[in-house]
């Protein structure tokens, strides 16, 4: 077992929601830690978490993103961190796994699993070597009571409930 630590530099967590029923806005999170415990070249048995600070999130537009962080939405002053632990790792393929685990939005715990696909190792130009890793799910927003939302006059509403997450990591071996 190895303790491995974020890259920071290297790594990012984004997400998409649909936008007035027919496109898609796109955010990230630029402030995170992650941490994971295992082999990575094979998760089971692994230990994995991260640690997403909420006011550093960005979609490009600093008035939705004052929104966001509101208590309209995340509340950051109240919930300042998104987190997630795995409780539960298992292969479904080569290199590929599910990766279930408790995050918690706000004030609301619930069980998500993320598609995980270990992307392979290096060496950067350091001699240190890497390890990667992409991660995707997909939520409800109204279940971590993220509920704002307005009408649009010609049908719909303005926020989708699904988002989209995306994690890409790169991974360091603890000193």
């Amino acid at each position: 077992m190895t303790k491995f630590n974020l890259d920071a530099a290297h790594s990012s967590i984004d997400f998409s929601v649909k936008h007035m029923m027919v496109s898609k806005v796109k955010g990230s999170f630029t402030n995170f830690t992650a941490e994971l415990d295992g082999n990575a070249e094979d998760l089971n048995g692994a230990s994995i978490s991260f640690n997403i600070d909420v006011k550093s999130i960005t979609t490009n537009n600093e008035d939705r993103d004052n929104h966001l962080r509101s208590a309209d939405f995340f509340d950051s002053e109240t919930f300042p961190s998104i987190k997630f632990v795995a409780t539960d790792i298992k292969k479904t393929d080569d290199g590929e796994y599910d990766v279930t685990g408790d995050i918690t939005i706000k004030d609301v715990t619930k069980k998500v699993t993320f598609e995980a696909e270990y992307g392979g190792k290096g060496t950067n130009p350091w001699g240190v070597e890497v390890v990667a890793f992409s991660a995707d799910t997909k939520i409800s927003r109204k279940e971590f009571g993220l509920t704002w939302n307005q009408a649009l006059e010609t049908g719909g509403v303005l926020v989708g409930d699904d988002i989209k997450i995306s994690v890409e990591l790169q991974l360091n071996p603890a000193e």
